[in-house]
């Protein structure tokens, strides 16, 4: 074959791109489990974090994440369970998304931290910048929040990013009550300091950051409407 011709340019770049793409669908279905393991450790560590239980290594955070989950429950807007889950949940709510929330999927973790009975709800909203995500753990009246934490895709460092990098911000959560005195309407919401009416139900919003707290604050008021019939029943 000619290499000056044209042709030849062309069969040899599109098999140079074949052969590239080829590698690099291996590679990616080869290293898959692993990231699936990974993706999946990271998620037992952000609901392990709600619980207040934080820095610990993989392995340990694997186990405690078994001993503490009792079942990950599904269950519809009714409050009925659609699937029980199991101990240490991994393959009925541990698998849902956001797209599954949104659809009327709920997750639930049913734990028990030091003798104690706690849910786990996951939450989803937006932020400034894209996704926003996090787990509240709750006592045993379903009306007491007694962990959270926050995650985001992209909101901006130093500011929006600290309702996941703050562990005091996240903290300030620990006690707050989800519905007002009439224990019907949600009341939980971020604030800024100054409007802060309700310090029962009321958190201060992350400084320079209001587009992101307001997310936060929707987020939540959101969430805990659609799983409301779980949280009176």
């Amino acid at each position: 074959m000619n290499t000056n011709k044209n042709s030849y340019i062309i069969i040899y770049s599109a098999v140079l791109v074949i052969i590239v793409a080829f590698l690099l669908a291996f590679i990616f279905k080869a290293l898959k489990p692993m990231q699936d393991v990974n993706v999946a450790l990271d998620k037992k560590k952000q609901i392990l974090a709600a619980l207040n239980i934080r820095d610990l290594g993989d392995v340990e955070s694997a186990e405690k994440y078994k001993q503490v989950v009792k079942a990950d429950m599904v269950i519809d807007a009714n409050a009925e369970v659609v699937e029980a889950g199991e101990q240490g949940g991994e393959k009925a709510a541990f698998k849902l998304n956001s797209a599954d929330y949104k659809a009327g999927r709920l997750a639930v973790y049913d734990c028990e931290v030091d003798g104690q009975h706690k849910y786990v709800i996951p939450v989803y909203g937006m932020g400034l910048w894209g996704p926003i995500w996090g787990y509240i753990a709750l006592d045993d009246d379903k009306n007491t929040v007694y962990g959270a934490y926050f995650n985001h895709d992209s909101e901006t460092a130093g500011l929006g990013a600290e309702i996941k990098d703050s562990k005091a911000w996240q903290d300030q959560f620990k006690g707050k009550k989800i519905f007002a005195a009439d224990g019907q309407s949600v009341a939980i919401a971020v604030k800024k300091k100054s409007d802060v009416k309700n310090p029962a139900s009321e958190c201060d919003a992350v400084t320079g950051a209001t587009l992101t707290s307001d997310g936060v604050s929707l987020m939540l008021q959101e969430s805990f409407a659609k799983y409301k019939s779980f949280l009176k029943k």
